[in-house]
Protein backbone atom coordinates (compact mmCIF):
# COMPACT_ATOMS: atom_id res chain seq x y z
CA UNK A 1 0.00 0.00 0.00
CA UNK A 2 1.28 3.48 -0.86
CA UNK A 3 2.03 5.17 2.44
CA UNK A 4 4.00 8.26 1.44
CA UNK A 5 2.24 11.09 -0.35
CA UNK A 6 3.77 12.41 -3.54
CA UNK A 7 5.79 15.56 -2.91
CA UNK A 8 4.08 18.17 -5.07
CA UNK A 9 6.33 21.10 -5.95
CA UNK A 10 4.55 24.17 -7.31
CA UNK A 11 7.22 25.68 -9.52
CA UNK A 12 6.91 29.46 -9.39
CA UNK A 13 10.30 29.67 -11.10
CA UNK A 14 10.73 33.12 -12.58
CA UNK A 15 7.01 33.77 -12.99
CA UNK A 16 7.30 36.53 -10.39
CA UNK A 17 8.76 38.74 -13.15
CA UNK A 18 11.16 40.23 -10.60
CA UNK A 19 8.28 41.75 -8.58
CA UNK A 20 8.09 40.80 -4.91
CA UNK A 21 4.30 41.23 -4.67
CA UNK A 22 3.82 38.73 -7.48
CA UNK A 23 6.24 36.36 -5.76
CA UNK A 24 4.27 36.55 -2.52
CA UNK A 25 1.00 36.06 -4.37
CA UNK A 26 2.51 32.96 -5.96
CA UNK A 27 3.28 31.61 -2.47
CA UNK A 28 -0.34 32.18 -1.49
CA UNK A 29 -1.61 30.48 -4.64
CA UNK A 30 0.61 27.43 -4.13
CA UNK A 31 -0.56 27.10 -0.54
CA UNK A 32 -4.22 27.49 -1.50
CA UNK A 33 -3.82 24.81 -4.16
CA UNK A 34 -2.54 22.32 -1.58
CA UNK A 35 1.03 21.97 -2.88
CA UNK A 36 3.72 20.80 -0.45
CA UNK A 37 6.43 23.13 -1.72
CA UNK A 38 6.60 26.40 -3.63
CA UNK A 39 9.87 26.66 -5.55
CA UNK A 40 11.62 29.63 -7.11
CA UNK A 41 14.93 30.04 -8.97
CA UNK A 42 18.05 31.55 -7.45
CA UNK A 43 20.85 32.73 -9.71
CA UNK A 44 23.43 35.40 -10.35
CA UNK A 45 22.77 36.43 -13.93
CA UNK A 46 26.37 37.26 -14.77
CA UNK A 47 27.52 33.88 -13.48
CA UNK A 48 24.82 32.05 -15.41
CA UNK A 49 24.96 33.43 -18.94
CA UNK A 50 27.46 35.28 -21.08
CA UNK A 51 26.66 38.31 -23.22
CA UNK A 52 26.65 35.98 -26.23
CA UNK A 53 24.08 33.49 -24.91
CA UNK A 54 20.96 33.40 -27.06
CA UNK A 55 17.50 32.80 -25.67
CA UNK A 56 15.74 29.52 -26.32
CA UNK A 57 13.15 29.53 -29.09
CA UNK A 58 10.28 29.41 -26.61
CA UNK A 59 11.83 32.34 -24.69
CA UNK A 60 12.13 34.38 -27.87
CA UNK A 61 8.55 33.55 -28.75
CA UNK A 62 7.25 34.54 -25.31
CA UNK A 63 9.44 37.61 -24.64
CA UNK A 64 10.63 38.79 -28.04
CA UNK A 65 14.11 38.66 -29.53
CA UNK A 66 15.30 42.20 -28.86
CA UNK A 67 17.30 41.24 -25.78
CA UNK A 68 19.94 38.68 -24.89
CA UNK A 69 19.38 35.85 -22.45
CA UNK A 70 21.53 37.75 -19.94
CA UNK A 71 19.38 40.86 -20.25
CA UNK A 72 16.25 38.76 -19.70
CA UNK A 73 17.74 37.00 -16.67
CA UNK A 74 18.76 40.27 -15.00
CA UNK A 75 15.09 41.25 -14.86
CA UNK A 76 14.16 37.96 -13.17
CA UNK A 77 16.82 37.77 -10.46
CA UNK A 78 15.72 37.52 -6.82
CA UNK A 79 17.67 39.61 -4.34
CA UNK A 80 18.68 38.36 -0.88
CA UNK A 81 16.00 40.58 0.65
CA UNK A 82 13.35 39.15 -1.68
CA UNK A 83 14.34 35.63 -0.64
CA UNK A 84 13.80 36.55 3.00
CA UNK A 85 10.37 38.05 2.31
CA UNK A 86 9.32 34.97 0.34
CA UNK A 87 10.50 32.65 3.11
CA UNK A 88 8.62 34.69 5.72
CA UNK A 89 5.43 34.35 3.66
CA UNK A 90 5.99 30.62 3.31
CA UNK A 91 6.35 30.27 7.09
CA UNK A 92 3.24 32.38 7.61
CA UNK A 93 1.22 30.19 5.27
CA UNK A 94 2.71 26.85 6.28
CA UNK A 95 4.17 25.79 2.94
CA UNK A 96 7.79 24.76 2.38
CA UNK A 97 10.13 27.07 0.49
CA UNK A 98 12.59 25.79 -2.09
CA UNK A 99 14.59 27.22 -4.93
CA UNK A 100 16.79 25.96 -7.72
CA UNK A 101 20.30 27.32 -7.27
CA UNK A 102 22.15 27.73 -10.56
CA UNK A 103 25.64 28.52 -9.27
CA UNK A 104 27.84 28.02 -6.22
CA UNK A 105 27.01 31.40 -4.66
CA UNK A 106 23.32 30.64 -5.02
CA UNK A 107 23.77 27.20 -3.51
CA UNK A 108 25.54 28.77 -0.54
CA UNK A 109 22.70 31.23 -0.08
CA UNK A 110 20.06 28.52 -0.14
CA UNK A 111 21.97 26.38 2.34
CA UNK A 112 22.30 29.44 4.58
CA UNK A 113 18.55 30.01 4.29
CA UNK A 114 17.89 26.45 5.46
CA UNK A 115 16.27 24.78 2.45
CA UNK A 116 15.19 21.15 2.88
CA UNK A 117 16.75 19.99 -0.39
CA UNK A 118 18.81 21.21 -3.32
CA UNK A 119 17.37 21.10 -6.82
CA UNK A 120 19.64 20.54 -9.82
CA UNK A 121 18.06 21.83 -13.03
CA UNK A 122 18.30 19.91 -16.28
CA UNK A 123 20.74 22.39 -17.82
CA UNK A 124 23.36 21.73 -15.15
CA UNK A 125 23.52 17.95 -15.50
CA UNK A 126 26.81 18.21 -17.44
CA UNK A 127 28.33 20.87 -15.15
CA UNK A 128 30.90 18.85 -13.23
CA UNK A 129 32.15 21.58 -10.84
CA UNK A 130 28.58 22.53 -10.01
CA UNK A 131 27.49 18.91 -9.46
CA UNK A 132 30.47 18.26 -7.24
CA UNK A 133 29.66 21.35 -5.17
CA UNK A 134 25.99 20.43 -4.74
CA UNK A 135 26.93 16.86 -3.86
CA UNK A 136 29.21 18.08 -1.08
CA UNK A 137 26.45 19.88 0.82
CA UNK A 138 25.03 16.81 2.54
CA UNK A 139 21.45 17.68 1.67
CA UNK A 140 18.78 15.69 -0.18
CA UNK A 141 19.00 16.31 -3.92
CA UNK A 142 16.36 16.42 -6.64
CA UNK A 143 17.94 16.03 -10.07
CA UNK A 144 16.09 16.96 -13.27
CA UNK A 145 17.21 15.08 -16.37
CA UNK A 146 15.72 16.94 -19.33
CA UNK A 147 17.75 16.74 -22.55
CA UNK A 148 19.85 13.91 -21.05
CA UNK A 149 20.88 10.47 -22.18
CA UNK A 150 20.98 7.66 -19.66
CA UNK A 151 24.77 7.78 -19.70
CA UNK A 152 24.75 11.49 -18.87
CA UNK A 153 22.43 10.81 -15.94
CA UNK A 154 24.70 8.02 -14.71
CA UNK A 155 27.77 10.27 -15.03
CA UNK A 156 26.05 13.00 -13.02
CA UNK A 157 25.04 10.52 -10.35
CA UNK A 158 28.61 9.24 -10.09
CA UNK A 159 29.86 12.79 -9.51
CA UNK A 160 27.25 13.34 -6.79
CA UNK A 161 28.21 10.06 -5.14
CA UNK A 162 31.91 10.84 -5.24
CA UNK A 163 31.20 14.22 -3.64
CA UNK A 164 29.48 12.55 -0.71
CA UNK A 165 25.82 12.24 -1.67
CA UNK A 166 24.00 9.06 -0.73
CA UNK A 167 21.84 7.25 -3.26
CA UNK A 168 19.01 7.24 -0.73
CA UNK A 169 19.11 11.06 -0.68
CA UNK A 170 18.72 11.53 -4.44
CA UNK A 171 15.48 11.66 -6.41
CA UNK A 172 15.78 11.70 -10.19
CA UNK A 173 13.10 13.52 -12.19
CA UNK A 174 12.26 12.62 -15.74
CA UNK A 175 11.69 15.79 -17.73
CA UNK A 176 11.25 17.27 -21.18
CA UNK A 177 12.55 20.84 -21.36
CA UNK A 178 10.55 22.17 -24.28
CA UNK A 179 8.01 24.79 -23.14
CA UNK A 180 5.34 23.60 -23.63
CA UNK A 181 6.24 19.94 -24.14
CA UNK A 182 4.30 17.89 -26.68
CA UNK A 183 2.60 14.70 -25.55
CA UNK A 184 4.44 12.46 -28.01
CA UNK A 185 7.77 13.78 -26.68
CA UNK A 186 7.21 12.94 -23.00
CA UNK A 187 8.31 9.27 -22.90
CA UNK A 188 7.13 8.59 -19.35
CA UNK A 189 8.43 5.03 -19.55
CA UNK A 190 11.94 6.47 -19.40
CA UNK A 191 11.16 7.39 -15.80
CA UNK A 192 10.74 3.71 -14.99
CA UNK A 193 13.93 2.86 -16.88
CA UNK A 194 15.86 5.26 -14.65
CA UNK A 195 14.29 3.74 -11.56
CA UNK A 196 15.29 0.24 -12.60
CA UNK A 197 18.79 1.05 -13.88
CA UNK A 198 19.80 3.59 -11.25
CA UNK A 199 18.01 2.12 -8.24
CA UNK A 200 16.83 5.55 -7.07
CA UNK A 201 13.57 7.27 -6.22
CA UNK A 202 11.97 8.81 -9.28
CA UNK A 203 9.71 11.71 -10.11
CA UNK A 204 8.60 13.89 -12.96
CA UNK A 205 9.00 17.56 -13.83
CA UNK A 206 6.24 18.55 -16.22
CA UNK A 207 6.10 21.20 -18.92
CA UNK A 208 3.05 19.98 -20.83
CA UNK A 209 -0.16 21.93 -21.06
CA UNK A 210 -2.73 20.47 -18.69
CA UNK A 211 -2.52 18.06 -15.79
CA UNK A 212 -2.89 14.59 -17.31
CA UNK A 213 0.78 13.66 -17.50
CA UNK A 214 1.69 14.41 -13.86
CA UNK A 215 -1.27 12.30 -12.77
CA UNK A 216 -0.12 9.45 -14.99
CA UNK A 217 3.40 9.79 -13.59
CA UNK A 218 2.09 9.37 -10.04
CA UNK A 219 0.21 6.24 -11.08
CA UNK A 220 3.50 4.94 -12.51
CA UNK A 221 5.38 5.49 -9.26
CA UNK A 222 6.61 9.09 -9.24
CA UNK A 223 7.39 10.24 -5.70
CA UNK A 224 7.91 13.90 -6.68
CA UNK A 225 5.92 16.03 -9.11
CA UNK A 226 7.11 19.46 -10.18
CA UNK A 227 4.83 21.71 -12.20
CA UNK A 228 5.17 25.34 -13.29
CA UNK A 229 2.34 27.67 -12.32
CA UNK A 230 1.54 31.33 -12.75
CA UNK A 231 -1.03 33.82 -11.58
CA UNK A 232 -2.03 34.49 -15.20
CA UNK A 233 -0.83 32.82 -18.40
CA UNK A 234 -1.24 36.11 -20.24
CA UNK A 235 1.48 37.83 -18.20
CA UNK A 236 4.71 38.73 -19.96
CA UNK A 237 7.67 36.47 -19.29
CA UNK A 238 9.32 33.33 -20.66
CA UNK A 239 7.47 30.60 -18.73
CA UNK A 240 3.93 31.88 -18.12
CA UNK A 241 2.40 30.37 -21.23
CA UNK A 242 3.46 26.81 -20.28
CA UNK A 243 2.29 27.15 -16.67
CA UNK A 244 -0.89 26.26 -14.83
CA UNK A 245 -3.10 28.96 -13.42
CA UNK A 246 -4.01 28.69 -9.71
CA UNK A 247 -7.33 26.90 -10.20
CA UNK A 248 -5.65 24.37 -12.51
CA UNK A 249 -2.86 23.79 -10.01
CA UNK A 250 -5.49 23.02 -7.38
CA UNK A 251 -7.17 20.58 -9.77
CA UNK A 252 -3.85 18.83 -10.34
CA UNK A 253 -3.15 18.51 -6.62
CA UNK A 254 -6.64 17.12 -5.99
CA UNK A 255 -6.29 14.65 -8.87
CA UNK A 256 -2.91 13.46 -7.62
CA UNK A 257 -4.22 12.92 -4.10
CA UNK A 258 -7.18 10.97 -5.51
CA UNK A 259 -4.80 8.91 -7.63
CA UNK A 260 -2.75 8.07 -4.54
CA UNK A 261 -5.89 6.86 -2.78
CA UNK A 262 -6.99 4.85 -5.80
CA UNK A 263 -3.63 3.08 -6.06
CA UNK A 264 -4.39 1.36 -2.77
CA UNK A 265 -2.75 -1.99 -1.98
CA UNK A 266 -1.42 -4.73 -4.30
CA UNK A 267 -3.54 -7.57 -2.91
CA UNK A 268 -6.63 -8.42 -4.95
CA UNK A 269 -9.52 -8.77 -2.51
CA UNK A 270 -12.92 -7.18 -1.86
CA UNK A 271 -12.62 -3.71 -0.42
CA UNK A 272 -14.37 -3.07 2.90
CA UNK A 273 -16.98 -0.93 1.17
CA UNK A 274 -18.01 -3.61 -1.33
CA UNK A 275 -18.21 -6.67 0.95
CA UNK A 276 -21.84 -5.85 1.67
CA UNK A 277 -22.62 -6.09 -2.07
CA UNK A 278 -21.48 -9.69 -2.43
CA UNK A 279 -24.77 -11.16 -1.24
CA UNK A 280 -26.74 -8.77 -3.42
CA UNK A 281 -24.83 -9.08 -6.69
CA UNK A 282 -23.85 -12.75 -6.67
CA UNK A 283 -26.10 -15.79 -7.09
CA UNK A 284 -26.88 -19.04 -5.32
CA UNK A 285 -28.19 -22.41 -6.45
CA UNK A 286 -31.97 -22.52 -6.01
CA UNK A 287 -34.87 -24.77 -6.92
CA UNK A 288 -36.15 -24.02 -10.41
CA UNK A 289 -39.43 -25.68 -9.49
CA UNK A 290 -40.77 -27.72 -6.54
CA UNK A 291 -38.36 -30.54 -5.68
CA UNK A 292 -39.32 -33.49 -3.47
CA UNK A 293 -37.07 -35.30 -1.05
CA UNK A 294 -35.13 -38.05 -2.81
CA UNK A 295 -35.31 -36.48 -6.25
CA UNK A 296 -32.08 -36.18 -8.20
CA UNK A 297 -30.74 -32.64 -8.67
CA UNK A 298 -30.40 -31.81 -12.38
CA UNK A 299 -30.37 -28.92 -14.79
CA UNK A 300 -34.13 -29.44 -15.12
CA UNK A 301 -34.91 -28.64 -11.49
CA UNK A 302 -32.08 -26.31 -10.46
CA UNK A 303 -31.40 -22.64 -11.32
CA UNK A 304 -28.89 -19.98 -10.36
CA UNK A 305 -30.40 -16.77 -8.95
CA UNK A 306 -29.75 -13.93 -6.57
CA UNK A 307 -29.18 -13.45 -3.67
CA UNK A 308 -25.72 -14.88 -3.11
CA UNK A 309 -26.26 -16.10 0.45
CA UNK A 310 -26.63 -19.80 -0.33
CA UNK A 311 -24.58 -22.48 -2.09
CA UNK A 312 -22.23 -20.94 -4.64
CA UNK A 313 -22.83 -21.78 -8.32
CA UNK A 314 -19.15 -22.78 -8.37
CA UNK A 315 -20.38 -26.04 -6.74
CA UNK A 316 -22.88 -26.68 -9.55
CA UNK A 317 -21.09 -29.76 -10.91
CA UNK A 318 -20.83 -31.29 -7.45
CA UNK A 319 -24.56 -30.90 -6.76
CA UNK A 320 -25.78 -32.29 -10.08
CA UNK A 321 -26.63 -35.97 -9.70
CA UNK A 322 -27.04 -35.91 -5.91
CA UNK A 323 -30.32 -36.46 -4.07
CA UNK A 324 -32.45 -33.82 -2.38
CA UNK A 325 -32.40 -34.40 1.37
CA UNK A 326 -35.74 -32.59 1.78
CA UNK A 327 -38.54 -30.89 -0.11
CA UNK A 328 -37.89 -27.52 -1.78
CA UNK A 329 -40.26 -24.86 -3.02
CA UNK A 330 -39.54 -22.80 -6.17
CA UNK A 331 -36.66 -20.33 -5.68
CA UNK A 332 -35.75 -21.82 -2.31
CA UNK A 333 -32.02 -21.99 -1.58
CA UNK A 334 -30.58 -25.45 -2.01
CA UNK A 335 -28.70 -26.84 0.97
CA UNK A 336 -25.62 -28.94 0.35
Amino acid sequence: MKTDNTLIIAEAGVNHNGVIKIALDLVDAAFNAGANVVKFQTFNSNDLASHFAAKANYQQKNTGSNETQLEMLCKLELSHEMHLKIIDRCKEKGISFASTGFDQKSIDLLVELGVDFLKIPSGEITNLPYLRYVGSKNLPIILSTGMSTMQEVKDAMDILYSAGSLKSNITVLHCNTEYPSQMDDINLRAMLTMKNELGVKIGYSDHTLGIEVPIAAVAMGATVIEKHFTLDRNMSGPDHIASLEPHELKQMVTAIRNTEKAMGYPEKKPSPSEVKNIAIARRSIVAKKPIFKGQIFSELNLAVKRPGIGVSPMLWDRILGTQANRDYNTDELIQF
